[in-house]
């Protein structure tokens, strides 16, 4: 397909289509006219579809929600994916009866579900869902993966940040999240070294 239709089926600008060729992140070559090809990719006769799941916590981070999402699809198109679903919710990241979230989950034709951050998608228990989903022969794929290579400093970073976003409000809880962060992370390298 031309790369004009892959930018429309992809939902991204031609521009953007553009520099990723130039890039050599997309399957394509250009023919004597000029015109960039894109090749369609092969899909095997049970592919299963890819799903982007955007998730924010409260009515007043819509705009994120839409950024958010529009992140997933660059990310989805980069990777050549065919999209067949997308999910946007608002709802607390500690919430577990989210019937958008549910669907996507139990939908066994997706056999990738895209999220920016794990918390996105949950804020505990995301191992358990990750492993749950490779069962079936379907998997999570994180954007963005943890800073850091410990799941107790991050699930404890989880609940921090949780509560101080009650406590303080949204804006101040990731700074103050960072602080705590920092300082678990020091006193984890001091426990190492003694």
């Amino acid at each position: 397909m031309r790369l004009s239709q892959y930018a429309r089926k992809m939902d991204i600008s031609y521009k953007t289509a553009f520099r990723w060729w130039k890039m050599g992140k997309l399957d394509a070559y250009q023919l004597d006219t000029g015109t960039i090809i894109v090749r369609e990719p092969a899909q095997a006769p049970n592919a299963r579809g890819v799903a982007l799941y955007a998730r924010v916590s409260s009515a007043d981070q819509k705009e994120d929600l839409d950024r958010q999402m529009q992140r997933l699809k660059d990310y989805a198109a980069s990777k050549g994916y065919q999209v067949t679903k997308t999910v946007s919710e608002l709802a607390s990241g500690l919430n577990d009866s989210r019937p958008k979230l549910m669907k996507v989950l139990t939908d066994i034709n997706i056999g990738i579900i895209v999220v920016e951050h794990r918390d996105r998608l949950t804020r505990f228990g995301f191992n358990y869902i990750e492993q749950l989903l490779q069962v079936q022969g379907r998997r999570l794929e994180v954007i963005f993966p943890s800073d850091t290579d410990n799941d107790l400093v991050d699930d404890f970073i989880a609940v921090i940040t949780s509560m101080a976003s009650r406590i303080y409000g949204r804006r101040t809880s990731k700074r103050r999240a960072e602080k705590i962060k920092q300082c678990v992370e020091q006193a984890m390298k001091g426990e190492d070294e003694a």
